[in-house]
């Protein structure tokens, strides 16, 4: 069994469920008293979310070298981003680190490949909605990737952030969240793709596909983590 690297912390509330789903598919595939095998280091999100609204880009960056570094030092195989936005600076981050990552938009490819899907929606946090770094990994396999409008992209924004992030689950939120996805017309299915949005959505609250990366990228993980 090949060590997780876990990079947590942003938000905090997301990385409980990483660790939780990575472990209990381990059990559900090793059973008895099995676990993985993982370390975890979690970051200030106060100092992230900063730097993100502020475009200090290259300054957050500096900050997941660093904690990378030390998962990679203290024995990880490899690492997990817990986070779909800050996926952004993985490009960046990778030519600092000599263990490999399991990048989150690619896991989530592969189960909208596996169910032959080709339109989505994709939701998340302004920066992963508004930018190409995550919508290109699919739009580059022939996915089409839908955003909300404007309005739209600010509403979910500020409910990851002021909400999610803080542990605060409001059902006038979920509906917000769930308006939005049924305006997207013909889309096959919708990728909650910023980590937190898992707390508020989930598959039962929709006819289409819901593509929860959180529970993706954990699973991925677990698969990683037990290769030969």
């Amino acid at each position: 069994m090949k060590t997780i690297g876990l990079l947590g912390g942003m938000s905090w509330e997301s990385s409980i469920l990483y660790y939780k789903i990575i472990n209990e598919q381990t059990n559900a595939i090793l059973g008895f008293q099995n676990n993985a095998k993982s370390i975890m280091f979690t970051v200030n999100f106060n100092e992230i979310e900063k730097l993100q609204h502020q475009n200090k880009w290259d300054e957050a960056c500096d900050i997941l070298i660093d904690a990378c570094k030390v998962l990679e030092n203290s024995g990880a195989s490899f690492i997990v981003l817990c986070t779909n936005t800050m996926h952004k600076l993985l490009p960046e981050i990778q030519k600092k680190i000599n263990i490999p990552f399991l990048h989150i938009a690619k896991a989530t490819l592969t189960e909208i490949k596996e169910k032959k899907i080709t339109k989505v929606a994709l939701l998340g946090t302004r920066f992963t909605m508004e930018d190409d770094f995550y919508k290109k990994i699919l739009i580059n396999e022939g996915i089409e990737v839908v955003i909300p409008n404007k309005k739209d992209i600010d509403i979910i924004h500020h409910i990851i952030y002021n909400e999610l992030c803080l542990g605060k689950i409001k059902n006038e939120s979920k509906k917000e969240f769930l308006r939005i996805i049924e305006s997207m017309k013909d889309v096959q299915g919708v990728i909650l793709g910023c980590t937190e949005i898992t707390m508020l959505v989930s598959q039962s609250d929709l006819d289409i596909v819901v593509f929860d990366t959180t529970r993706i990228h954990a699973v991925q993980a677990v698969n990683m983590a037990l290769s030969k």
